[in-house]
């Protein structure tokens, strides 16, 4: 596979917010949302074969991995990288932008899917799969990074339609008004859940974090 990054720290996003997890970053990216706080991932990485992540993840004695990115699910091997996790006892989540299939992944023990429904402010919303929200299942995760009013009536018209067992999740950019975020939320009664990045909230915006 090819790897931007592995590293060791608590997970400040999703369903495992607080949990210490081993974070394994994909390298590319097929999209170019406009507040990625990642574009160091865009690059091509250095390959790493799946036993030398298996055994950096026992190093750290994590029961839990992030394969994020980039976008994971455009490396052939992720498949067979979770698949040998599970058999290893880990749960792993997985990060992806939304725009390619989760099905793959959906048959594969212990995954947490986490998928993107992108908002107008990233400019990717022409990128949404929307195939995938209705394979989701209750552990899963569908996660809106919202930015401005504009993307939290796009965000909220989504909402409304979905009819999945999925937890809805509500982030905002960081540095922008996560209070008027929450205000917004309480006054339509929405059923979501409101989550900043905790791992920035610890130690700021720094890779590797």
């Amino acid at each position: 596979m090819r790897i931007i990054e592995v590293f060791h720290s608590i997970q400040g996003e999703g369903p495992l917010t607080g949990v210490r997890t081993t974070f394994i970053r994909a390298a590319r990216c097929n999209l170019r949302c406009s507040w990625c706080d990642t574009t160091y991932s865009f690059g091509p990485g250095k390959e790493r074969s799946i036993d030398s992540l298996l055994r950096e993840v026992a190093r750290n004695g994590t029961r839990n991995v992030c394969l994020t990115g980039g976008e994971p699910l455009l490396q052939r091997e992720s498949v067979a990288l979770v698949e040998r996790l599970a058999e290893r006892g880990v749960t792993t989540v997985i990060e992806t932008g939304g725009s390619l299939d989760v099905t793959p992944y959906l048959a594969v023990p212990r995954v947490v899917l986490s998928v993107d429904v992108k908002c107008p402010s990233s400019r990717m919303e022409a990128k949404n799969r929307w195939s995938n929200l209705p394979k989701l299942r209750e552990r899963d995760v569908v996660k809106f990074v919202i930015g401005d009013r504009k993307d939290y009536l796009y965000a909220r018209r989504v909402v409304r339609r979905y009819r999945g067992p999925a937890t809805l999740l509500f982030q905002p950019v960081w540095g922008t008004d996560a209070g008027r975020l929450a205000d917004w939320v309480l006054k339509d009664r929405l059923d979501v859940r409101l989550m900043l990045q905790e791992h920035k909230v610890l130690w700021g915006d720094v890779p590797g974090r």
